[in-house]
């Protein structure tokens, strides 16, 4: 992953869009857009052909976005859920939770940290 704030600005320009504002195709935010599209697993000659226009440009900033929040949140929910059952003792279950986000996930920092959490569910309770 780059820049820790890059998503943050990405976050930012679709801001600016469900503002009905214009994302300005700058150098800046096209070299962001081509980080932060890596970051979100879009391929480099999809985000080069997306920053091509405008268009383009916005429906990258919306797919990143719609990338970076249900992945965030489909994370999120699954830890919580396979901590619950992991608590109960459902081992098996919780381990289920976290093979359904890897299922599905495509953002590599998720996909590691869903699989992180699968070594986690296998320790035992301290």
């Amino acid at each position: 992953m780059n820049e820790p704030h890059d998503w943050d600005r990405v976050l930012g320009l679709y801001a600016k869009l469900e503002r009905n504002e214009v994302i300005a195709l700058n150098a800046d935010v096209r070299d962001l857009c081509q980080r932060v599209a890596q970051d979100v697993a879009i391929g480099n000659v999809d985000a080069e052909r997306a920053l091509l226009t405008p268009a383009g440009a916005e429906t990258l900033v919306r797919e990143m976005r719609r990338r970076i929040f249900e992945g965030s949140r489909r994370l999120s929910r699954a830890l919580s859920e396979s901590d619950r059952r992991k608590k109960a003792g459902d081992v098996a279950g919780a381990r289920a939770v976290l093979e359904g986000v890897l299922a599905v996930e495509v953002v590599p920092l998720y996909r590691q940290h869903a699989t992180t959490m699968l070594d986690y569910v296998d320790d035992p309770e301290d």
